[in-house]
């Protein structure tokens, strides 16, 4: 019966417990004991594990890229994690219907303009692009993986090309960076299928979708060390237009093209809203990284674990002594803390920013993982944010409750970067096997008879 009454009320036991406990630091009083059962006794312990704790490095399912909040672009060639290469396909709408004017307007270029703020890698390694046409059309209602073939949906014939090397400019007075451009010319035969296009194919942005069906741009391949990943400002935001395609053409009511009046300049853009597919291609080459031999295994644990961005790199977490704490009756689990520490040498944390919030999941008997109690009941008090001393937090008191009273099994659990599409963080943690590495704080109150 004192079982039951427990289990029922533990989480107010506990809490009038610690109340009585702060107030005691005032004055003795034995108020309130009155309300615990009468020759019962609970104490409050604090236990601390390390050594039943193990990490692996994984490689992660493949992540959704289909308009993201950002999409990126960009070869990195990074000696701890490998090369990661980003290609982008989009689509451009009509902001309104062609209108060139009727005294013999004639096309003179277009442009390619894509715009970032956001680099992650270096500004010294020049990136190479390419451009194409999509002969395949792309759904925005569809979902697509950082798998997806894009070559294979655009045309061979190449419309452009451009080796340039990134740059990061900063605000002084905001501390904010300003928005870098990237001007690719595109050849004129794209300018003179837009510009001549049949008026039945621009009635709609639907219709003008099937006959223009967006562009793919592939980033070549680093081979050396180096490179960077671009996060791209594809959506117009404020007096910010956003990235898009460009068609200049005159007419003779203007003067020639070689005028060199800006005022007389025409231009029809054709830009990329939140209504345009957007996708991201995303291949990762592991083999020249140092964990290369040891990713993906569950036997040889190594010091460090990796974890990464772009549907990259996870952690498998294995907490065995949970296990045994089933069979701990009479148990309230007053907090329970999981903390990571970031290895800042071996991750270069000021040359490449770690995450700046993870995820901790929990893996079900299927091999899929879902985020626990803790978090839905409060994202906040469940944690995962950068701390200054680089360090994650997870509040999993909740969760570790229900396995002790048996609601939960213990497959393990994963830790990712929770920003996995729009964002190329990536670090190097401490693994179990250091001595600063995982650990478990657990503060429970126990009833005994």
């Amino acid at each position: 019966m004192k079982n039951k009454f427990f289990y029922k009320y533990k989480y107010l036991i506990a809490g009038l417990f610690m109340a009585l406990l702060f107030a005691a630091c005032e004055e003795y009083s034995s108020i309130g004991l009155e309300v615990l059962p009468g020759g019962d006794l609970i104490e409050v312990r604090n236990r601390l594990i390390k050594d039943d704790i193990s990490a692996f490095t994984h490689k992660e399912d493949s992540i959704r890229t289909d308009e993201a909040s950002h999409s990126l672009i960009g070869s990195f060639n990074d000696s701890l994690f490998g090369t990661t290469t980003i290609d982008f396909a989009t689509q451009f709408r009509l902001p309104a219907f062609p209108d060139f004017g009727e005294d013999n307007p004639q096309p003179d270029s277009i442009k390619l303009y894509l715009y970032y703020r956001i680099i992650y890698g270096d500004t010294i390694t020049k990136q190479k692009l390419r451009v194409y046409e999509l002969e395949s059309s792309i759904d925005r209602d569809q979902n697509y993986t950082q798998n997806v073939d894009l070559k294979s949906l655009a045309s061979d014939k190449l419309l452009g090309q451009i080796e340039f090397t990134p740059r990061v400019k900063l605000d002084s007075t905001t501390k904010d960076t300003f928005y870098q451009l990237i001007n690719i010319p595109l050849d004129f035969s794209l300018a003179e299928k837009l510009f001549y296009a049949d008026s039945a194919k621009l009635v709609s942005n639907d219709v003008f979708l099937e006959y223009f069906k967006g562009l793919y741009i592939e980033s070549e391949k680093q081979t050396n060390q180096g490179g960077a990943i671009l996060t791209l400002e594809s959506l117009s935001s404020g007096s910010f237009r956003g990235s898009g395609l460009v068609l200049f053409y005159h007419n003779d009511s203007l003067k020639s093209k070689a005028d060199t009046n800006k005022d007389s300049v025409l231009l029809m853009p054709y830009v990329v809203t939140q209504f345009s597919a957007r996708i991201n291609r995303i291949v990762h080459d592991y083999s020249t990284a140092p964990f290369y031999a040891n990713l993906g295994s569950e036997t040889n644990e190594d010091s460090l674990i990796y974890v990464q961005a772009t549907g990259g790199l996870k952690s498998k977490i294995f907490i065995d002594d949970l296990t045994s704490w089933k069979d701990s009756v009479n148990t309230a689990i007053n907090k329970a803390e999981l903390i990571f520490q970031i290895d800042t040498v071996a991750s270069q944390v000021h040359r490449f920013p770690p995450p700046e919030q993870m995820l901790f999941t929990v893996i079900d008997s299927t091999g899929k993982d879902f985020l626990p109690v803790d978090y839905v009941f409060s994202p906040d008090f469940y944690g995962g944010s950068l701390q200054k001393d680089y360090t994650y937090h997870f509040n999993i008191t909740q969760h570790l409750q229900k396995i002790i009273e048996g609601e939960a099994q213990n497959y393990g659990f994963y830790m990712v970067p929770a920003y996995k599409n729009n964002q190329a963080n990536r670090a190097v943690l401490k693994g179990s096997k250091s001595k600063t590495g995982i650990k478990l704080s657990i503060s429970y109150s126990k009833y005994n008879n």
